[in-house]
């Protein structure tokens, strides 16, 4: 997939394309130095990475809501949703690396995500919206790590790939929540995971 492809497919306009093609080309050049994603997907970034995030804004009923992304490391989904209008959004990643990145795409792209330097489990809570997360943890771990930002009407849309139904049946031991499955419109194998209502179950 190439730049036009990709905005003939989501009607994004020519600067917000430009400002993801600066993105993507920040991408190959920090990948020389640091471990950012896998090499391989850096022949179709458009696809692999810039529509996967990009999906899931279909579920989101507004950009103005806050959205947290878990484990952002080169900013996929969040950095891709704050590119294209979400106004809202906070990047929490561990590696000072990964954080110095975003902090670039942030002034190559005149973008004002927030990018938060700490461990997830160490980050102060606060309410978000939106929850979400890919290629960060099994579906267990992503609905515990997502509680301290969770309110009553909040959801997590998590991009999962070919193991969503053994994980589904995992988490299901651990957590009452709804779940609906979203085909990938970039992966024939993957979902978007939205999910919401967690709470633990009692096992006891």
């Amino acid at each position: 997939m190439r730049s036009d492809d990709f905005q003939a497919i989501t009607g994004l306009c020519a600067p917000i394309v430009e400002k993801l093609d600066r993105y993507l080309a920040c991408l190959r050049h920090w990948q020389r130095r640091i471990n950012l994603v896998s090499s391989s997907t850096l022949a179709d970034p458009w696809r692999r990475h810039v529509l996967d995030s990009l999906q899931i804004a279909s579920e989101v009923s507004s950009p103005s809501k806050r959205l947290v992304d878990l484990g952002s490391g080169a900013g996929f989904p969040g950095m891709v949703l704050a590119i294209t209008g979400f106004s809202d959004v906070h990047l929490i990643e561990s590696d000072a690396r990964k954080c110095a990145f975003l902090h670039q795409i942030n002034a190559e792209t005149d973008t004002h995500a927030i990018v938060v330097h700490n461990r997830i489990d160490k980050v102060k809570p606060f309410r978000a919206d939106v929850v979400t997360a890919r290629a960060l943890a099994p579906l267990d771990s992503l609905i515990e790590y997502a509680q301290p930002f969770l309110g009553s009407d909040s959801i997590c849309l998590f991009l999962k790939g070919s193991k969503v139904e053994q994980e589904l049946t995992a988490a299901q031991k651990k957590w009452n929540m709804r779940v609906l499955r979203v085909p990938s419109l970039t992966d024939p194998a993957g979902t978007v995971l939205k999910i919401e209502r967690t709470g633990r179950r009692d096992n006891g």
